[in-house]
């Protein structure tokens, strides 16, 4: 680690350091110009030279840091204010929202680069002023997490440095939602009839204008049952058409709660991958379904399959050691065949870094290589 002598470097140091942490999510690429080679540039003028290490200089670069720093932190108090499901509707309406930390966090970005050009004698930036781990997760939002009969807990939302992609650690629960034998009138489908709502409120099934649901006919899948529904459709079907819903039981989706997910962002139809931190199984997936705004960790059926989970939707998945990794704003808002799942999470997944950023997040890795998802029913 190099040195930096002298006192006001030393006070830089210390300073430098308060702000650092918050330049962790929705950075893009720096208007500032690359760090040039050294050994091949150009002398430099000496007034440039001077200016570069000038104490006035560096502190005034400070300042405009710590006020890009004190934005980027009441952006995020406001955000995490929004996201708590306790917060009425004017907060929410008042942002901000994801653009807005977006920029100010690339100004934030800038400043911090232009303070470190400025304390380096080499031009090269100071590491030790503002020290960026290979997997310094920044919370963005803390979720407020509630199970009956449990008490609440927060779930940190997180980014890493450089990347749009959030992260989480939780439970997953079983959504049969969109499989056509998901409900029957007489609670005999692959989920519990209550988990779709009731009578004047029928949340899980697709609905006459009239709030009575659609049972499928001779011709559909499974004849008396319930057309279940989820929030990713293919609008081009008919409502009452089973085909126009995700099926839970074939493609591998993930479900977030709407108020989150709207706040960061995401949209179904985005991708996903989420990994089984227990037994080190991986699968890519797709923004499926919305679910409470007081729940998270939700995935498919055929997700849990995938991940070695107990996939009853009655009485199946696991309490924690699940992480999903989202991508906001990487769909087209429209459902994916497994096999064009598969391809577009697999680009998002080596650009955020694929199994070498899980490594360094000290997740568990596969022992083999991992092939995408199996099932492609």
């Amino acid at each position: 680690m190099r040195r930096i002598s002298g006192l006001f470097l030393a006070g830089l140091l210390s300073s430098a350091f308060l702000f650092s942490a918050s330049v962790a999510w929705g950075q893009q690429v720096s208007s500032v110009p690359p760090v040039p080679d050294l050994d091949h540039a150009p002398a430099q003028d000496n007034s440039q030279s001077e200016a570069q290490n000038d104490p006035a200089e560096c502190s005034r670069l400070l300042d405009a840091a710590r006020t890009a720093n004190e934005a980027v932190e009441r952006d995020r108090q406001q955000l995490e204010a929004a996201t708590n499901p306790g917060v009425g509707s004017a907060t929410l309406s008042a942002g901000p929202f994801p653009s807005d930390l977006r920029q100010d966090l690339m100004v934030l970005q800038q400043r911090k680069e232009a303070l470190n050009r400025c304390a380096s004698p080499s031009r090269t930036p100071v590491d030790v002023l503002i020290p960026e781990a290979a997997c310094s997760g920044e919370r963005i939002v803390e979720f407020q997490m509630a199970r009956e009969g449990e008490p609440a807990r927060e779930v940190p939302i997180q980014y890493l440095p450089g990347a749009s992609a959030f992260f989480y650690e939780a439970g997953m629960t079983i959504d049969a939602d969109g499989a056509p034998n998901a409900y029957h009138p007489d609670n005999t489908g692959l989920d519990d009839l209550t988990n779709a709502g009731g009578p004047g409120n029928w949340e899980g099934l697709a609905k006459n204008r009239y709030g009575d649901p659609f049972v499928q006919g001779a011709d559909d899948p499974f004849p008396g049952y319930y057309v279940s529904a989820t929030a990713l459709a293919d609008r081009t079907r008919p409502v009452n058409d089973p085909l126009r819903y995700v099926d839970a039981s074939k493609i591998p989706y993930i479900v977030l709660p709407g108020r989150m997910a709207r706040q960061l962002g995401a949209r179904p139809g985005d991708f996903a991958v989420v990994v089984n931190q227990r037994n080190a199984s991986i699968s890519y997936a797709i923004f499926g379904d919305i679910g409470p705004s007081d729940r998270i960790g939700e995935g498919s059926v055929a997700l849990a399959e995938n991940l070695g989970i107990r996939s009853n939707a009655r009485n199946g998945g696991t309490r924690g050691g699940i992480l999903y990794l989202v991508f906001p704003g990487s769909g087209d808002g429209g459902p994916h065949t497994i096999e064009e799942i598969n391809a577009e999470a697999e680009k998002l997944f080596q650009a955020w870094g694929g199994l070498a950023q899980l490594s360094a997040c000290k997740i568990h890795l596969p022992e083999r290589p991992f092939e995408g998802n199996r099932n492609t029913n």
